[in-house]
């Protein structure tokens, strides 16, 4: 407990990487209610053409599992310029790497110019060693320090959650060429009427976070990564240690959305504004609640017992190990501390 005490303002995972790194039997960290989340080995990817030039590439059991409430694999895309391609994610192993470059290459012949990570999580960019070599990688500023400083840590943490012999063990740190700083936008113009805007918008679910937003003559596609994992009965994984930034941030890129806009969410089949508003419904009422706790003087093991939020249990099998263990105390710990905070005075 000291240990994630220490490092809470750099948020749980890094505490729970450094306690890793002490304690291999990480015997401190819930685990969900099986292991692996999702199988790596028996993974399929399929490629949805969202315009001409834009892909999502998802996982097959999406369409049918997401509203069911089955964790999915990580999804990806890419999108087609007049010199080459920006691919979106690397993915968790070779085997699921070499699943998309396949559709990637069964599509067009164009080199992959960028590949953009959108969180330094490993689902999301372990497959960055795989790259050509003249592939520029783009990252959020903290996740390249985080990835430099902690690789074969959040490889283990991977391992705990994921599985082993998944192909994680085989990932090696391949550091990103261009960051994307916090509060900073970059912006990759495509030709053809493509623009794509790589935001840094700080913590939606960790501080290695980057939302990629892609503006077509016809629609506008968002990858809105971990920030929004998918749909209902999905509930965000808050188990980075930061919950207001969050909140902030999330009703950010809701706001920004078009009711028109497609999302490629992190982990479920494409959906739009409505489909994100559940992640947004949830995060808004737990503040509330919290909120209202702190205010009664409510302990912590008061406020897990008198906040079991049953409008948002809708099935996610997910719910009670993220509920219960990382967003409510999470949220918990952050509003009381802020409400503990002195008030500056005008002069």
């Amino acid at each position: 407990m000291e240990t994630i005490i220490k490092y809470g303002m750099c948020g749980l995972l890094y505490a729970m990487i450094v306690m890793m790194s002490i304690n291999p039997l990480y015997s401190q960290f819930p685990m969900p209610p099986e292991v692996p989340i999702w199988d790596a080995n028996k993974v399929s990817l399929t490629l949805h053409k969202i315009t001409d030039d834009v892909y999502a590439v998802i996982p097959v059991t999406a369409e049918t599992e997401t509203t069911k409430g089955i964790p999915q694999a990580t999804t990806a895309g890419f999108i087609i310029g007049e010199k080459g391609v920006v691919l979106i994610e690397t993915m968790l192993s070779k085997r699921l790497y070499d699943q998309l470059y396949t559709l990637v290459k069964g599509v067009t012949q164009k080199p992959i110019l960028y590949a953009i990570n959108t969180s330094d999580h490993g689902d999301h960019c372990f497959g960055n060693y795989l790259l050509p070599d003249p592939t520029l990688i783009i990252q959020n500023e903290y996740g390249q320090k985080n990835l430099a400083n902690n690789y074969q840590s959040i490889k283990q943490f991977m391992v705990m959650l994921f599985g082993k012999d998944r192909g994680i063990e085989e990932s090696e740190l391949r550091a990103a060429d261009i960051i994307v700083p916090k509060d900073q936008k970059m912006v990759i113009n495509m030709g053809k009427d493509l623009k794509i805007e790589l935001m840094n918008t700080g913590t939606a679910q960790s501080p290695a976070d980057l939302f990629v937003y892609v503006r077509t003559n016809t629609k506008n596609i968002l990858w809105a990564g971990n920030a929004f994992i998918a749909e209902s009965p999905t509930i965000p994984w808050l188990f980075d240690g930061f919950f207001l930034e969050p909140v902030a941030n999330l009703n950010k890129m809701y706001n920004l959305l078009g009711a028109n806009d497609v999302v490629v969410p992190g982990h479920g089949r494409i959906t739009d504004k409505e489909g994100i508003k559940f992640t947004v419904d949830y995060v808004n009422t737990l503040k509330e609640h919290m909120e209202r706790a702190i205010k009664r003087g409510l302990t912590l093991e008061q406020t897990l017992e008198a906040t079991p939020m049953k409008e948002f249990d809708k099935g996610y099998v997910l719910f009670h190990w993220l509920h219960y263990n990382f967003n409510l105390p999470t949220a918990y710990r952050e509003i009381k501390k802020m409400s503990m905070e002195p008030v500056g005075l005008n002069p």
